[in-house]
């Protein structure tokens, strides 16, 4: 297959951005993007969020590229890539490639999203790395017959079309499992069913404590416990329990720290205040020997008193975060203590009506998993393809 640089079969262009303080030229009707308006799953980008005037056109002469122009972020960051679906503008972190006739737009686009890492490779400078003109028309790419390069195309669009369609299903029974909450229990800010409000503490069958200490160095390959951290806890209702991190526990940590169903964990602090007392439950086929580390607080839930997977959606609700924001400190970082988790209060519903919802959990979770094995075999599929393609 032959190889062939940028500039020989696309026109590469750049934008620029009017002046911000004139108001004349902003607030108009022509679409002006940035490489903040791409993410990883752009792939036709038809509007943008800022807008510019045609009288910024006429008095600072800048250019249009045209509808099917593969867009390349040149610089914060390189390498996001989309396919104008009009006609638009830009700024000038871009490097933008009209194609000729010899080369399909869509084939150069997942090229240029396969190689990520390569064009970063290929940023200069001192400041920040930013690709320049002649760089990119200097990247070389293997180039088939258009035929081929249309059929490569049409492929890697319907495979990412399946992953991004099973993606949204499992969006979606996230919201059937908060649906079915309050379907069951009413809106907990409202509590309109009357349910019992108890301090947390009277759910609680153990001591609340933070956990295991570990230096960097202490962490190693062939560790004879498992670290579960503060990543593995927030913004899921199941701790991620599994390929974590190794360290050596003694017979101590491992009695103290070691979780097991029942426990929720909770994260201590957070850059942001949203991230802070954000609680998992960890699940009930948790290895042995998976400890939860010091910046994660566990609370040991009663069973007999309440379902770990009510608590833990609970504890997402306005309702709660409200309190444990009311019970936040914030220096450098937000963080929040276990004398401020026991001061919140939950509502208890019959533990038989909590166990229906548990049901509830326990069939999504079933669809979720099979809908995640069909995402990775997608995935590992996709990435097959991308390598026999473009190599």
């Amino acid at each position: 297959m032959k190889r062939v640089k940028l500039g020989e079969i696309c026109e590469v262009v750049s934008g620029s951005t009017p002046k911000t303080n004139i108001a004349e030229y902003w607030d108009g009707d022509l679409e002006w993007i940035t490489p903040a308006e791409l993410d990883d799953e752009t792939y036709i980008i038809k509007e943008s969020h800022r807008k510019i005037t045609r009288a910024a056109v006429q008095k600072t002469g800048l250019k249009p590229f045209p509808k099917g122009t593969v867009i390349l972020s040149s610089r914060a960051p390189i390498g996001k890539v989309a396919i104008a679906g009009k006609e638009m503008y830009c700024n000038q972190g871009f490097k933008n490639l009209i194609c000729s006739e010899s080369v399909d737009n869509r084939y150069l686009y997942w090229y240029l999203k396969g190689h990520t890492d390569y064009l970063n490779a290929l940023g200069r400078g001192a400041t920040f790395k930013e690709l320049s003109k002649n760089i990119v028309e200097n990247i070389e790419i293997p180039l088939p017959e258009l035929d081929k390069q249309i059929m490569y195309s049409n492929i890697l669009k319907k495979c990412c079309d399946i992953m991004m369609a099973l993606k949204q299903q499992m969006t979606q029974y996230e919201l059937l499992i908060k649906s079915r909450f309050v379907e069951l229990f009413g809106d907990p800010s409202i509590n309109p069913k009357g349910w019992n409000e108890v301090n947390i503490s009277e759910i609680t069958s153990g001591k609340v404590s933070n956990g295991f200490f570990a230096k960097r160095s202490d962490y190693i390959k062939d560790g004879n416990v498992s670290v579960l951290g503060v990543a593995n806890v927030v913004n899921r209702m199941y701790s991620q329990c599994k390929n974590l991190p190794k360290a050596y526990g003694t017979k101590s940590d491992i009695k103290k720290f070691q979780v097991q169903y029942g426990d929720l964990l909770f994260c201590r602090s957070s850059l942001v205040a949203e991230g802070i007392g954000k609680a998992s439950v960890v699940p009930v086929d948790v290895p042995k020997g998976v400890l939860f580390e010091c910046h994660v607080i566990r609370l040991v839930l009663d069973l007999e008193k309440c379902v770990p997977e009510y608590i833990q959606m609970l504890t997402t609700t306005d309702y709660y975060r409200k309190q444990i924001l009311a019970q936040s400190k914030t220096a450098t970082m937000t963080t929040i203590g276990q004398d401020g988790i026991l001061k919140t209060n939950v509502l208890l519903p019959p533990v038989e009506l909590q166990k229906q919802f548990l049901h509830v959990v326990q069939q999504t979770e079933k669809l979720k998993s099979i809908t995640q094995k069909s995402i990775n075999e997608l995935q590992l599929l996709f990435d097959s393809l991308m390598q026999k393609y473009f190599g």
